[in-house]
């Protein structure tokens, strides 16, 4: 026994040395630096502002060459950030309503982007997001046709420039029309955000450089407000219900092919698109419109009256299915008065428009012509010849040379 303590004696010491050592280690190296806690900075949601929606004025380019535009536009750097897409659009209002917005939007689309699928998309999303923001109109037509009854100046161009004069074919149109009716439905086109503007990039609108740029397609950049107003808590107006009927596109639209009567009720017109040839007018002020018709054509009627009556704040379309019954010139007679077959009478003034048929020959059309009323409606005076027959086929030669739609660069943009 006596021989094992020097043996239990190095143990012990080991142990010892196994134990100290780390304790003396851990004192003589210094601590590390305490490491700083970062506090998580809360971003608050920005306020609206106490002053109202930025103004939508008319478009105004400025004076420069398309190359230099181009120039221009590609220095205008993208906003910081990310482009949050648009909340899908619910609508309101019945089946007449949506018709009547989704043939307005589906103008635009077709107009301003060509027979271009993913541009007809961007606009019909600009045309929307304007519609839930305070500082356009509430309805979908309304924003549409913002502006057009100015020359220039209109918030879509094509809605004053001309344009409306050339009809997109059957499928084209109908193209248009399902990407308008989907948007209608939810659909959302979410490269463009919340963009309320766009403009093509060889021109220079002086708003551009204004507002923060957030998306491109093809030649077409778009844009939303800075700010507050060009976030998704501004767009928080809704949609009113009441489409109402846009005589421009009586061309290419059914439900727009009718408008306001005296008591106030709609002028349902029924049929196919009129493509014909319109007359000229009859009366030295371009009011008063005389023309044969073909009666197997009698749904084109109401199209065509409206087509040559165009935006005359007052007009007389008269016409006659019976060649030797027509008029050529005016005053009529009173055998004239009873055989016209079909009339359209408009006077925004007095806030009248009507459409009337001679029930004795189309039953079941609409408002009849009555005999007191024939003779009481005045017609100016004057002693112009028609300017040759109304072809009475209805139908539009298509010229060889008719122009194409165009790409969505063809636009000069909206405001």
């Amino acid at each position: 026994m006596p021989a094992l303590r020097p043996l239990h004696f190095i143990l012990i010491l080991i142990a010892g040395i196994a134990i100290v050592l780390p304790l003396v280690v851990v004192r003589l190296v210094p601590a590390p630096p305490a490491r700083a806690v970062e506090t998580p900075q809360v971003t608050r949601p920005m306020r609206a502002p106490k002053v109202p929606p930025p103004p939508v004025e008319p478009v105004e380019y400025a004076t420069i060459d398309p190359e230099d535009a181009r120039a221009v536009n590609a220095a205008v750097p993208f906003a910081k950030g990310p482009v949050p897409p648009a909340r899908p659009f619910h609508f309101v209002g019945g089946s007449d309503d949506f018709s009547r917005a989704a043939d307005c939007l589906a103008a635009a689309a077709f107009y301003e982007a060509g027979d271009d699928p993913p541009g007809q998309r961007a606009v019909a999303q600009v045309v929307l997001n304007r519609l839930r923001h305070p500082a356009f109109p509430k309805t979908v037509c309304s924003v549409v046709f913002q502006g057009a009854e100015r020359s220039t100046g209109c918030q879509f161009t094509f809605t004053c420039d001309g344009a409306l004069a050339r009809t997109p074919s059957p499928a084209a149109w109908k193209r248009a029309r399902d990407v308008a009716a989907k948007a209608l439905r939810g659909s959302v086109y979410k490269p463009v955000g919340w963009a309320t503007h766009y403009h093509t990039d060889w021109v220079v609108p002086y708003w551009s450089s204004s507002l923060d740029k957030i998306a491109e397609l093809h030649t077409h950049l778009f844009f939303r407000w800075t700010g507050w107003w060009g976030t998704g808590p501004a767009f928080n107006r809704g949609q009113q219900p009441g489409e109402q009927p846009v005589a421009k596109l009586a061309a290419v639209s059914d439900v727009h092919r009718m408008g306001s009567a005296a008591a106030g009720t709609a002028l349902a017109v029924a049929g196919a698109p009129y493509r014909g040839t319109t007359p000229s007018p009859l009366s030295s002020d371009g009011e008063v419109f005389l023309t044969r018709l073909n009666p197997a054509q009698a749904d084109s009627y109401p199209a065509m009256a409206l087509a040559a009556c165009g935006d005359r704040p007052r007009c007389r379309f008269m016409g006659w299915t019976s060649p030797a019954a027509a008029a050529t010139t005016v005053p009529l007679t009173a055998d004239q008065m009873h055989a016209m077959s079909f009339s359209y009478i408009r006077d925004r003034d007095s806030n009248f428009e009507r459409v009337l048929w001679n029930c004795d020959e189309f039953k079941s059309r609409g408002a009849c012509m009555k005999r007191m009323m024939l003779r009481a409606v005045p017609v100016p005076k004057a002693e112009i010849p028609v300017k040759g027959p109304e072809p009475l086929d209805g139908v539009r030669r298509k010229s060889a040379a008719e122009p194409a739609p165009p790409a969505i660069g063809n636009s000069s943009g909206v405001e």
